[in-house]
């Protein structure tokens, strides 16, 4: 564990040159990368060179008390000074093993949610619109950025699809939990007898990727440009300025057509797309690293039940831990920290 404390320091050494080098500074993707490094594990370095200061105090005074021809009072202070510094660097270790379970080089980026409607037909837009309201209202609790990037309507007033980016501090680490397929159960206002339905949407949550991260060579895209449609199909622009792109080595495609410009279209497509192909990479790459699923929170699978939304018991269920909360409606107007607080702690207690 100290060798790993050992090379973090040593790369914020590094990091600090870099963040003064011209070179970095003139490149603001490359300056915003180092930086944001650099705030990730610099606590921990903190932590780790006041565990090294508080180490070498008990070890100068424990040398002391070898010595000889010292007043009692004195070797009493000694030794109860050695005694607050060795329960002190106890807290400071276990702080640190905390600080190495939350180690994450993705913690500060940016996210993509893809908020999908699944079995239900309109209630499961509804519902899919209702997800994209409690993530957004959750997001200015945070102090978070939100911006919508695609989205397919529908005529009820829910969405086929949506798509939005995130950013902000900790927004990964708190949102990572939220892919997977959410459920709920509930009497649907175009439900004339009262009867209960079970709908489902499914929820993806993407890194968007660095600039410097990922490179698409352009003579692998397929690019096309249509006329924008609104629920039903009909026609809500005169111009051709919907976007649809297909990166042809994976298939992965991408459309958006909420923006009138052409050229903010492909852009807000484009950073999807980036988002979906290292989604595939680092899912090819974790399914092969069986420990690292063993360490998750639920299965990663995008196909797994994660949770249940129970409007009649007025319940929320994650069945990844077993965890149950009686407050429905605060959890859908954005009120989401006790149950992400609830998978924190599972994550770590799996760990």
């Amino acid at each position: 564990m100290l060798e790993r404390f050992e090379e973090l320091e040593k790369r914020i050494q590094e990091l600090e040159k870099a963040i003064a080098d011209p070179e970095v500074i003139a490149d603001t993707a490359q300056y915003r990368k180092v930086a944001k490094e650099m705030g990730r594990i610099l606590p921990t370095v903190s932590l780790y060179r006041e565990f090294k200061k508080n180490e070498a105090q008990i070890s100068d005074l424990e040398q002391i008390l070898k010595e000889k021809h010292h007043e009692s009072e004195f070797l009493e202070l000694a030794k109860s000074e050695i005694a607050d510094l060795k329960e002190r660097q106890e807290g400071l270790k276990i702080s640190l093993e905390k600080s190495l379970l939350k180690e994450d080089k993705t913690a500060d980026a940016d996210i993509i949610f893809e908020i999908r409607a699944g079995v239900g037909g309109l209630e499961s837009s509804i519902f899919a619109a209702d997800l994209y309201r409690m993530y957004t209202k959750y997001a200015l609790r945070m102090g978070w950025k939100v911006d919508p990037l695609s989205s397919h309507p529908t005529e009820a007033g829910g969405f086929k699809e949506i798509v939005f980016s995130i950013e902000g501090k900790d927004a990964l680490r708190r949102m990572k939990f939220e892919s997977g397929v959410h459920r709920v159960q509930r009497v649907p206002d175009t439900e004339a007898s009262g009867r209960i339905h079970t709908s489902t949407v499914t929820v993806a949550v993407l890194i968007e990727p660095e600039e410097v991260e990922l490179k698409i060579d352009p003579k692998d895209l397929k690019i096309d440009i249509y006329r924008s449609s609104g629920p039903g199909g009909q026609s809500v622009n005169t111009a051709d300025s919907a976007v649809r792109i297909t990166h042809l080595p994976t298939g992965i495609v991408v459309t958006c057509q909420d923006e009138r410009s052409q050229l903010k279209n492909k852009n807000k497509a484009m950073r999807v797309l980036k988002a979906r192909i290292l989604d595939k990479m680092q899912q090819e790459k974790t399914s092969k690293v069986s420990q690292e699923r063993k360490s998750q929170v639920g299965s990663g699978d995008r196909s797994e039940k994660i949770r249940t939304y129970n409007f009649p018991g007025r319940r929320i269920t994650d069945h990844r831990i077993g965890f149950t909360i009686h407050r429905l409606e605060a959890v859908m107007d954005g009120d989401l920290d006790e149950i992400i607080d609830a998978l924190l702690i599972a994550e770590v207690n799996q760990k």
